[in-house]
């Protein structure tokens, strides 16, 4: 009795389990639907009793029956027809508990791995993974919850990895600027225009990071609303790339226009197909080594309109070509963010088209996206 009493105050007063750190502050842990998964035993208790009440339903009916027969037979065969039932009835519930226990116990392995597994992944363990076993339906349940820890594990890696890459683009500019600024209050440097150019530089890099941030963010969370009209290509092409002009000529670039008289109007933002063809370009442009050219071409095609923008450049490296279009995907020596083509890819997808990249290393880069034609 004591070593019961003793054993029974341990588990009153065991500790409860510490949150994990990312769990908020202030919020109760574990939560009130976390108490059903730490307890697993309770389910198979249930189902062993509606097993029992199920058995004596089905005896309790045998007997009914063979009774019925019985007094249909007449007073000489009743007590033939009790024995009958009683045999029958506990044969009965033989047959019906050692079924019953073979169905739970089948039933109990994979439904409480499922409960533990789902208590894991509430706790933060994304990585939790159960057998797909039993019935047909049990291992249904056991493949989508597989699948959704599959799903949150790379949603969870993809956060950290985007998290630090953030962090990582934010140190640069804001240790220039920081360093300037230092100098300049320290006296080390005047705060004249060639001192003060590294801190309006710094600036405006951090300026496009978070613009570039906040698209993928309105992007991603289906929040991007595009001011959809009828834009002429051969306008929004010309101008785009006079804008260019002026840095491709200081690089030895050239740069080619090459838009199809018969390219229909395409119903688009002309702000964000701005975007896109100028993130195309920048890279080309960086890319392309004097002596070479840029081409944009713009042409019809069967339900849409394909524009590419095609580089003389060194060409992407082969193990990186799959990937051009993730986050803060960069090359060697590469000196932008790694976001303009998520971004020119995530705008293009918005407008229902498609994007994707070609390149051979040493005969340049061509990037080809479609958007569709106003109806």
């Amino acid at each position: 009795m004591r070593a019961r009493a003793r054993g029974g105050w341990r588990r009153a007063h065991r500790p409860p389990p510490q949150p994990p750190p990312w769990w908020p502050e202030g919020q109760q842990w574990p939560p009130p639907a976390f108490a059903p998964w730490a307890r697993p035993g309770r389910v198979v208790w249930r189902v062993g009793c509606l097993l029992i009440v199920l058995l004596l339903f089905i005896s309790l009916v045998g007997t009914v029956m063979v009774g019925l027969a019985a007094a249909a037979l007449g007073v000489a065969g009743i007590a033939w027809s009790l024995r009958l039932a009683a045999v029958g009835a506990l044969l009965i519930g033989v047959l019906g508990v050692a079924g019953g226990v073979a169905w739970a116990r089948r039933l109990a392995a994979p439904v409480t791995e499922l409960i533990v597994a789902a208590g894991r992944v509430e706790a933060g363990d994304f990585g939790a993974r159960v057998t797909e076993r039993g019935p047909r339906e049990v291992r249904a349940v056991a493949g989508a919850f597989n699948a959704m820890s599959a799903r949150l594990e790379a949603t969870e890696a993809r956060r950290r990895s985007f998290l630090a890459d953030v962090t990582h683009e934010l140190r640069t500019p804001l240790s220039v600027i920081r360093g300037q600024a230092e100098g300049i209050a320290d006296g080390l440097y005047p705060g004249d225009a060639a001192h003060l150019a590294p801190i309006l530089g710094a600036t405006r890099t951090l300026e496009t990071l978070v613009d570039d941030l906040r698209t993928l963010t309105l992007s991603e969370s289906g929040s991007l609303v595009l001011e959809r009209e009828s834009v002429d290509l051969a306008v929004l092409v010309n101008e785009t790339l006079e804008s260019f002009r002026a840095n491709a000529e200081a690089g030895g670039v050239q740069l080619r226009e090459q838009v199809a008289e018969t390219v229909p109007l395409v119903n688009a933002d002309p702000a964000r197909l701005r975007s896109i063809l100028a993130n195309l370009l920048a890279n080309a442009v960086r890319y392309t080594p004097p002596g070479g050219r840029v081409t944009v071409r713009a042409r019809p095609g069967p339900g849409l309109v394909e524009i590419e923008v095609a580089d003389t450049g060194a060409g992407i490296p082969p193990e990186l070509l799959p990937n051009v279009f993730e986050r803060f995907a960069r090359g060697p020596g590469s000196q932008g963010s790694g976001l303009g083509l998520a971004i020119a890819g995530d705008l293009v997808v918005a407008h229902g088209g498609t994007i994707k990249a070609e390149s051979e290393p040493g005969l340049g880069t061509i990037f080809r996206f479609t958007i569709p034609p106003e109806s």
